[in-house]
């Protein structure tokens, strides 16, 4: 583990209407689901994604920011 402070805040932006909704991460659980605050699609991680963060918002979930593309928000 790294001694990287993660960014707890991502904009989440709907691939449907292209709302975009800043929203505060966890660092202790993955979020697979999320509904869009403009068209109430419910989002989820696209393949390989392990959350909606990774898959649609501006930054990445913390154990991605802290230790790479191979981690995971439920390791």
């Amino acid at each position: 583990m790294s001694d990287i402070s993660p960014e707890l805040s991502s904009t989440i932006t709907c691939p449907e209407c292209g709302t975009m909704t800043t929203e505060q991460m966890s660092t202790n659980a993955c979020q697979f689901f999320y509904d869009c605050t403009g068209c109430n699609a419910m989002l989820r991680p696209k393949p390989g994604d392990c959350c909606v963060f990774c898959s649609y918002g501006t930054v990445p979930c913390p154990p991605i920011q802290i230790d790479g593309k191979g981690a995971h928000c439920c390791s």
